[in-house]
């Protein structure tokens, strides 16, 4: 656990002065998992995206998957693909990102191969001043990598912050 904890914490130091907004997700897994994360996001601007309404930004988050069995913690960082018409208002998301377990085994009756797992996600939001409200689904697996590869799927409200 610690080496988890550690592992994050350098992953975040880079990025810690160019933080732009924080995040809040809860949400319910599709074998009776409940999960939470936090985050910090900041923005890239690719040149190829310029004058667009897409928008890219970078998500790093941590959390804890809660099962029968106990919590696993979850180490995730993930670019994020935003379609905005407009700064404030709606908006769609869709994102392939990676995650670092820190069990294999979620509950009794699920049981991953490896702690390494690709997450990805749609979503729609509204965005409002300072603070945006979303709905996401997200799947998680390892995308084949080893077996058993049964994944998990998760419907996940998320408040994020912004300080811009």
């Amino acid at each position: 656990m610690k080496r988890f904890l550690a592992a994050g914490l350098i992953a975040f130091c880079p990025v810690a002065f160019a933080v732009q907004s924080v995040s809040f997700e809860t949400g319910r897994g599709s074998r009776e998992v409940d999960m939470w994360r936090v985050g910090a996001q900041w923005a890239a601007h690719p040149q190829w995206m310029e004058g667009s309404r897409w928008h890219l930004y970078w998500d790093l988050a941590a959390g804890g998957w809660h099962g029968d069995a106990g919590t696993v913690h979850d180490l995730g960082l993930t670019p994020v693909f935003r379609f905005a018409p407009h700064p404030r208002g709606p908006y769609f998301e869709g994102a392939v990102g990676f995650h670092l377990l820190s069990d294999e085994h979620i509950s009794r009756r699920l049981n991953f191969s490896t702690h390494f797992q690709f997450g990805d996600h749609v979503g729609i939001g509204y965005r409002f001043e300072t603070y945006d409200v979303s709905l996401r689904l997200q799947h998680l697996s390892n995308g084949g990598i080893a077996n058993p590869n049964p994944g998990i799927n998760f419907l996940v409200l998320r408040v994020q912050y912004h300080f811009h």
